[in-house]
C-alpha cells in the first residue's frame, strides 16, 4: 500500500515538474524561431539582391535550409504563390504557422507581405531590412521574457508538485 502511494506521489510531482518545463520551453522556442526567421529573411534579401530567381523559387530554397516551422512557412508560401499573389500567400502562411511566436511577431512578419512581389528589388530589400530591424527588437524582448519566465515556470512546476505531494500525504 505504501509503495503504491509513494509511486502516485512521485508521479504527481514528476508530472507537475514536467508541465513547468514544458511551459518554459515556449520562451526558448520563441527566441529560436525569431532567430531562424531573421536568418531566412537575410537569405531572402541576399537572393533577391544577387540572383534573378523568382520569389517562389527563393522561398522554396529557403524552406530547405531553415529548420522546423519557419522553413515550413516558406514552403507553404511558395506553394500558395502558384495560385495567389506573393503578399496573400505570405500572409496566409504566417497565419497558419504553428510556432511559439506571439501575435505581435506575426503582425511584424505580415508587413513584409504588403510589398512582396509588388515593388522593384530595392523596394523589397528596404522592406526586408525594415522587418529585420523589427525582428531585432522582438528578439531582444523574447530574450528578456525568456530570462524572466523560463526559470520561474520550471520552479513553479516543482513547487506546485511538491505542494500537491504534501497535501496528498
Amino acid at each position: 500500500m505504501i509503495i503504491i502511494k509513494l509511486f502516485i506521489l512521485s508521479l504527481v510531482f514528476i508530472s507537475s515538474l514536467w508541465l513547468g518545463i514544458l511551459v518554459s520551453k515556449k520562451y526558448v522556442g520563441r527566441v529560436i524561431e525569431l532567430r531562424n526567421m531573421k536568418n531566412a529573411l537575410n537569405m531572402f534579401e541576399t537572393k533577391i539582391k544577387y540572383t534573378y530567381e523568382t520569389v517562389p523559387e527563393i522561398f522554396e530554397e529557403i524552406s530547405r535550409q531553415i529548420p522546423e516551422e519557419v522553413g515550413k512557412t516558406f514552403k507553404l508560401a511558395s506553394d500558395k504563390m502558384k495560385e495567389k499573389s506573393a503578399g496573400e500567400a505570405w500572409n496566409e502562411s504566417i497565419d497558419t504557422m504553428n510556432t511559439h511566436m506571439n501575435i505581435e511577431d506575426k503582425t511584424i512578419l505580415k508587413t513584409l507581405g504588403k510589398m512582396l512581389g509588388k515593388t522593384n528589388v530595392e523596394g523589397q530589400i528596404s522592406e526586408i531590412k525594415l522587418v529585420d530591424n523589427f525582428l531585432d527588437t522582438q528578439i531582444k524582448l523574447a530574450q528578456q521574457d525568456r530570462k524572466k519566465n523560463e526559470k520561474m515556470y520550471k520552479t513553479l512546476g516543482g513547487i506546485i508538485g511538491l505542494a500537491l505531494v504534501i497535501i496528498l500525504i
